[in-house]
């Protein structure tokens, strides 16, 4: 028996080098891009790890949950972690960080997330980049979310680590992911006696024995199938224009804002400002008394396709969740989640 999913001929170093090739363009980037086979927790983590360690004094910015998870790791590997936590419901400014740094100047690494999916806010990262690179500090971001919604431009933006991944505004597969890594942030690494070696989590492997011997062999047997998709994901992105799907995906959170205000009853955007709002995702404040995971439970039940999902822990009760992504970047989608929403705030 076959079947179209089995029984593919091998994926060759050439052929998993074009793809990183064409990510690496997606990101208008110079830098070395690795493509790494697992959910993008996996660079995330590597990153961290690789380039911190006991010596490191880190500006960790929490917007969302993912902040909070850097912090953890920052931690772990043995760095001095200096939290800025701001509001959910809003973004960082350039002058948060700026001050950060005149409180604290010994700080060698900043942390950031660029969008946060599940509280529905954007960082300016280009500002912010800026005051980074003013103060010499390695910046590392999380653009898990933003790539394929909003710009992503790592050498413009001063970025040493960028980390993206396909399942989101990408429209691709969850399986793989992908990492930018500047010439600062390998000798970060490079120069660091904790960061992993010999390990899944260690970027420093598929440098020495991936880029630096050329290209040429693999470290180990490619996730086939899910490096395919990533390429059909680039490619469809390509063909359409990646101007278009950021266009799409700001047009569907404009919708999204403000069709839930023409709906009224109650319902209002969870981000204050439309600046701060995120294009990926977008997040609902519910009336008062409604739960939010109630709520999202009957609308789903009349439509389980909507993409549509309460916040996490403690916001469950509160937050609503549009996740207008990928091809769900679309107004009809937009339409179809704000009428079920308030049909089952009726129901209810």
């Amino acid at each position: 028996m076959t079947h179209p999913f089995l029984d593919l001929a091998p994926l060759s170093a050439a052929h998993f080098a074009s793809i990183e090739d064409r990510v690496a363009r997606l990101l208008s980037t110079e830098q070395d891009v690795l493509i790494t086979q697992g959910e993008a927790l996996l660079p995330l983590e590597g990153a961290i790890r690789g380039a911190a360690g006991p010596g490191t004094t880190a500006l960790n910015v929490i917007t969302g949950p993912y902040g909070q998870t850097f912090g953890d790791w920052l931690r772990d590997c043995g760095a001095t972690v200096h939290d800025l936590a701001v509001p959910f419901h809003t973004a960082v400014t350039a002058a948060q960080i700026q001050e950060a740094f005149a409180e604290h100047p010994e700080i060698d690494f900043v942390s950031l997330v660029h969008a946060e999916a599940a509280t529905g806010n954007t960082n300016p990262v280009a500002e912010i980049g800026e005051v980074v690179r003013a103060h010499g500090a390695l910046f590392y971001l999380d653009a898990v979310a933003s790539i394929g919604a909003e710009p992503v431009l790592p050498d413009a933006w001063g970025v040493d680590l960028c980390v993206i991944g396909a399942q989101k505004a990408m429209g691709g597969p969850a399986g793989v992911s992908a990492v930018s890594v500047s010439a600062r942030a390998w000798a970060r690494m490079s120069a660091n006696p904790h960061a992993p070696r010999r390990s899944y989590l260690s970027l420093l492997d598929w440098k020495e024995r991936w880029i630096d011997g050329g290209r040429r062999a693999l470290l180990h047997a490619p996730a086939q199938l899910e490096m395919l998709a990533l390429e059909a994901c680039v490619q469809r992105i390509e063909a359409e224009g990646l101007d278009t799907v950021m266009s799409r995906h700001a047009a569907a959170a404009a919708a999204t804002r403000e069709g839930v205000l023409a709906v009224g009853a109650g319902f209002e955007p969870y981000v204050y400002e439309a600046s701060a709002a995120a294009p990926v995702a977008t997040t609902l404040r519910t009336p008062e008394g409604v739960d939010a995971s109630g709520l999202v439970a009957r609308a789903l039940a009349t439509d389980p396709t909507l993409p549509l999902a309460a916040g996490g822990g403690a916001l469950a009760k509160e937050m609503i969740r549009v996740n207008h992504y990928g091809p769900a970047a679309s107004l009809d989608t937009v339409q179809s989640s704000l009428s079920a929403l308030r049909a089952a705030l009726t129901e209810g």
